[in-house]
C-alpha cells in the first residue's frame, strides 16, 4: 500500500486535475451551517469528494462532502463543504486526511469552522468566536505512529496552534463588516454524546469558552506541515448545566441557519485577503 505522503499526493494531484487550478492558497474547514456557502460564489468548482482517493464521505446532517475551488479576490482558495468526524469511527489518519490534502495542494493557510456549545462567560447562540488555543480532552492525536519527515517534525510545537497575525486580521475585517469576533479556547470531547454539566464545568475550570467535537486534529495536522491556522466558532447553544433546554443536533443546525448570513458575510470580506 503506498505511504501517506503518496496518498496525499494522488489526491492533491486529483484537485489539481478536477479544478483547473495548479495551487490553492487557502484551505476552509466548513461547519454546521455552512455547507451552501461555497455554491453562492461564482465560478465555484464542485469536486465530490467520493471522487477523490482516500477522503473520508461525512455521515452527519448538514455535511454535504464536497470540495469547491473559487477564485476569491487574489487568493485560490479550496473550500471543504462537511467534515469527517472522529465519532463516525474513522482513524485519525482518515479524519485529517482532506485536511492534509489541501495542503499538499498547495493552501499555506488553514480556517476551520465548526458549530460550538458556550460554556464561557458572556457567550451566547449566535456569537461568533475567534479560537485562541485548544484543549484536547479527547485522548486521540493524530500524529500518534510513525512520523514522515516529508510533512512536518515528529514533535511539532504548538505555542501559536492559531496564528495570532490572522486573529488580528480576522477582527480588523470583522469591524469593517460591522461584525462582531468574541475570543475563546475551545474544548475537544469525542463525541458524539453532547458533554454532561460536569464534563463542562470541568471544561470550564480548565479555561475553556467553547465546546465541541471538531477542529483540534485537523488543527494539529496542518500546524505539523507548516501551515498557518484560524478558527471560527459558531456558538449554537449553550453547554449542558448552562442552557436550561435538552441539547440537540437540530438546534445546533436551527442556530447555524439563522446565523449563516453573519457568517457568510464575514466570510466573504476575510476569505480574499488571508
Amino acid at each position: 500500500m503506498p505511504d501517506l505522503f503518496d496518498r496525499l499526493s494522488v489526491a492533491a494531484d486529483v484537485i489539481r486535475s478536477a479544478t483547473g487550478r495548479e495551487t490553492h492558497d487557502t484551505l476552509v474547514v466548513l461547519g454546521s451551517g455552512l455547507g451552501p456557502y461555497p455554491a453562492t460564489l461564482e465560478g465555484a468548482v464542485p469536486v465530490p469528494y467520493a471522487d477523490i482517493p482516500g477522503f473520508p464521505v461525512p455521515q452527519v446532517a448538514g455535511h454535504a462532502g464536497v470540495a469547491y475551488s473559487a477564485r476569491m479576490g487574489e487568493r485560490s482558495v479550496l473550500l471543504l463543504s462537511g467534515r469527517a468526524h472522529t465519532y463516525e469511527g474513522h482513524d485519525m489518519g482518515t479524519v485529517v486526511f482532506a485536511v492534509r490534502t489541501g495542503i499538499m495542494a498547495g493552501c499555506r493557510t488553514l480556517l476551520v469552522t465548526n458549530a460550538a456549545g458556550g460554556a464561557g462567560d458572556g457567550l451566547e447562540p449566535g456569537d461568533l468566536v475567534l479560537i485562541s488555543d485548544h484543549l484536547n480532552l479527547s485522548g486521540r492525536n493524530p500524529l500518534v505512529g510513525p512520523n514522515d519527515d516529508r510533512l512536518g517534525p515528529r514533535f511539532p510545537d504548538m505555542t501559536a496552534a492559531y496564528d495570532p497575525d490572522l486573529r488580528a486580521t480576522a477582527r480588523r475585517v470583522g469591524t469593517e463588516v460591522g461584525i462582531e469576533l468574541k475570543d475563546g479556547v475551545y474544548a475537544w470531547f469525542l463525541g458524539p454524546t453532547f458533554e454532561t454539566p460536569a464534563e463542562v464545568r470541568m471544561a470550564k475550570t480548565l479555561g475553556a469558552d467553547l465546546v465541541g467535537m471538531s477542529t483540534v486534529p485537523e488543527t494539529i495536522a496542518a500546524r505539523h506541515m507548516g501551515a498557518r491556522v484560524m478558527g471560527i466558532s459558531l456558538v449554537t447553544n449553550l453547554a449542558a448545566g448552562i442552557s436550561s433546554t435538552p441539547l440537540s443536533h437540530e438546534e445546533v443546525n436551527e442556530t447555524a441557519a439563522r446565523a449563516g448570513d453573519r457568517f457568510t458575510r464575514l466570510l466573504d470580506a476575510l476569505l480574499p485577503v488571508v
